[in-house]
């Protein structure tokens, strides 16, 4: 169903225009007097039973067809006004970050000749820091000897190391992670073991060397309903586009299991004006991809299915059995529970993820969980999300300020448990 709306001086010239552009079998939804003239709202192929299924809840309210169109047309209304704002503001956010070629230059012409032990120096810390992590992923994962686990793990925990531990559970960390960290930080007082084990998870987290969108190539966002990928491929897509202009992306869908899957994607591409394409079974998704083969960046989107559904293995393997290389991506919310975080990760790691992508920090209560889960995984988080506002609200993931972020969290946490213990 194709829905437009015409303005025009009066209803004639308006009628004539909708002639013209959308032909006899243009069904009117609306028409209403604005100023300057007439403006009317209409469709091709109009389908009650879709329009209803696209208007959810709200349709209860339509008991007549002539209601129902008046709806559909108010509901095209405010997303053409919605379009209109998002395009001013991508336009408004492309004008404040137009930098001085200068700048530019100035930023990344290298210092001269830097001295070399700062180089070494630097070389032995992160090799350090590498054996470090490899530790303690050792005893995540529990791979230590025997001998080993029969060892201090079953010492006496002092005072400091169990409150650390506790901390680290607050913070959102499993037991077995808290426990390790507490471990590590053995033999010291609680405020510098907390440190050492918020440092420790920050050089255990991995993140993208360089930002995704500017990779290019072909990227496909998987994982559960509601996981936020659709929303987080607008969010790229529009940070590419702020960068890089429109010629060069194009977005694709493999959801052809769900009524109107495609809806909200589509919008992305009016929005960004870039084209989107869906896999189906006329068009295979190594077709569309060689017809995209000029593209820089290609966004995949994929239907949120559960393991039991029949399409969430055909999927996979059609990712899998592609012949172009797609990197697909995790895309994991921060409000899932750890329980489902596994369970997720179970279920896509078939796929081989080239890494994840964390959203709705914004409404979890705690990170820990999330983070922790990217550090067990031992999955590369190339971004995060916090909020519905396209283009702001995604950011390049960098290990430090994430795990800072989970502590203002639980500090948050800790200070609103102390108004409702006063109240």
């Amino acid at each position: 169903m194709k829905v437009k709306r015409f303005f025009a001086p009066t209803m004639a010239e308006a009628l004539k225009m909708v002639r013209l552009e959308m032909g006899e079998d243009a069904v009117i939804l609306s028409n209403r007097r604005v100023d300057g003239g007439v403006e009317i709202v209409t469709a091709l192929d109009y389908d009650e039973n879709l329009a209803r299924q696209r208007l959810g809840t709200a349709a209860v309210e339509a008991t007549n067809g002539a209601r129902l169109a008046e709806m559909q047309a108010e509901q095209h209304r405010r997303l053409e006004e919605e379009l209109g704002r998002s395009r001013d503001r991508i336009r408004e956010i492309r004008e404040k970050r137009q930098p001085r070629e200068q700048d530019i230059l100035d930023f990344t012409t290298p210092e001269p000749a830097a001295a070399e032990p700062a180089q070494d120096a630097t070389h032995a810390a992160l090799e350090a820091m590498r054996a470090e992590i490899h530790s303690l992923r050792d005893m995540v994962n529990e791979r230590r000897s025997p001998a080993a686990a029969n060892g201090p793990a079953n010492d006496p925990v002092d005072a400091s190391q169990q409150r650390l531990m506790e901390r680290l559970e607050e913070y959102g960390l499993s037991h077995t992670l808290a426990s390790t960290l507490s471990r590590n930080a053995a033999g010291v007082r609680l405020e510098e073991g907390w440190k050492r084990a918020l440092r420790t998870l920050a050089a255990g987290l991995r993140t993208q060397h360089q930002e995704l969108v500017e990779q290019g190539g072909l990227v496909a966002l998987v994982g559960p309903t509601g996981s936020g990928k659709t929303t987080t491929i607008g969010k790229m897509a529009a940070r590419y586009v702020l960068e890089h202009g429109a010629d060069s992306l194009a977005l694709v869908t493999t959801d052809r299991y769900r009524i109107a899957a495609h809806e909200h994607l589509f919008v992305f591409g009016r929005i960004l004006n870039v084209p989107v394409r869906v896999v189906d079974e006329s068009h295979s998704l190594d077709q569309i991809l060689d017809d995209l083969s000029d593209k820089r960046l290609v966004l995949i989107d994929t239907a949120g299915l559960t393991h039991s559904d029949r399409g969430h293995q055909e999927q996979l393997e059609e990712l899998a059995a592609s012949r172009h290389p797609v990197k697909p991506y995790l895309v994991l919310a921060a409000t899932s529970q750890p329980r489902i975080m596994k369970s997720t990760w179970h279920c896509y790691k078939m796929a081989n993820p080239a890494g994840c992508i964390m959203t709705k920090l914004d409404e979890a209560l705690t990170l820990g969980e999330v983070l922790g889960f990217a550090m067990e995984t031992g999955l590369r988080v190339a971004y995060y999300t916090d909020g519905q506002r396209i283009p702001e609200d995604i950011h390049p993931a960098q290990a430090a300020p994430l795990v800072r972020l989970g502590v203002e969290r639980l500090k948050q946490v800790r200070e609103t448990a102390v108004v409702a213990a006063g109240a």
